[in-house]
């Protein structure tokens, strides 16, 4: 299992990250972004390292790298003044890398952050980047394209679904399945919303085609994230770990994060453009 994890996470540092923040745009971390992948390498080595003092100080730059991702939140915050459901998905997209970084770090030391097991602060790694990063990513990327009350709670649910998670390592597991539930429904929209208006409003034949796996995707991987929840709380039998990264840890990296972010850049190449602002700020007054 720690090979395939490992090299999930390398794909959302090198690749699902920087593409990534192309599509936040401006007023964003338009410099991080363009040496991401340089930032990245050394927290990709860290990973095939085995724990100790040189893999550790790899795994800090990437970790350093994810705190100046994660500052560019509340600069972004100041010059936009909004709070409009996207824009907090977009938030959380630029802020949840930190806590993947930290939790690197810490594995990588061997230190029980919080006295979490070293196996659980590995998982945090991939979980942070994929359904921190690019799930609140393109939740706000499918909210401003569907405006309305779905595209609105689709980009709530991600933060709101990613918070309860993290309460649930530090409360219980009925906390963590409530989290489960809420990313479960908001990514069910977001895939609903995509199939049924973003894939069909484009006549870029690669773009639809990379639209429809990501949607379709989806659904499977928030079942196999719901039934491992249920499973965690109620004791019924559910998938162990090492299944559920070569299903539903594979699955949201290649068919969901990578073939979305993948389509979004070539649709805000083409149709969808605007998508790629930021709200105009607000006039003083």
């Amino acid at each position: 299992m720690t090979m395939l994890v490992n090299a999930i996470v390398m794909l959302g540092m090198l690749v699902i990250v920087p593409l990534g923040l192309r599509l936040i745009g401006a007023p964003g971390p338009v410099l991080l972004s363009r040496f991401w992948p340089l930032l990245a390498a050394p927290g990709a080595v860290a990973l095939w390292l085995p724990r100790g003092p040189v893999a550790t100080v790899l795994a800090a730059v990437y970790a350093l790298s994810t705190v100046a991702l994660a500052l560019c939140a509340p600069v972004r915050l100041r010059h936009t003044r909004s709070l409009a459901p996207a824009e907090i998905a977009t938030l959380t997209a630029l802020v949840t890398p930190a806590v993947a970084g930290t939790a690197l770090v810490a594995e990588r030391s061997g230190h029980r952050l919080f006295g979490f097991d070293l196996e659980i602060l590995a998982l945090t790694v991939p979980h942070f980047h994929f359904a921190g990063f690019a799930a609140a990513l393109v939740a706000g990327l499918v909210s401003r394209a569907s405006d309305g009350p779905a595209g609105r709670f689709a980009a709530l649910s991600v933060p709101s679904g990613t918070l309860l998670v993290l309460a649930g390592y530090f409360v219980n597991d009925v906390a963590e399945l409530a989290g489960a539930l809420v990313l479960t429904a908001g990514m069910w929209v977001v895939a609903l919303l995509t199939w049924r208006h973003i894939r069909t409003a484009t006549g870029e034949r690669l773009g639809r085609a990379l639209l429809a796996v990501s949607a379709a995707v989806l659904v499977a991987t928030m079942l196999l994230a719901l039934s491992w929840a249920v499973g965690e709380a109620t004791g019924l039998p559910h998938p162990n770990l090492a299944w559920m990264a070569a299903t539903h840890g594979l699955g949201n990296a290649l068919g969901f994060a990578l073939c979305s972010v993948l389509a979004w850049q070539r649709l805000t190449r083409t149709t969808v453009e605007p998508l790629r602002k930021a709200p105009a700020p607000v006039p003083n007054t």
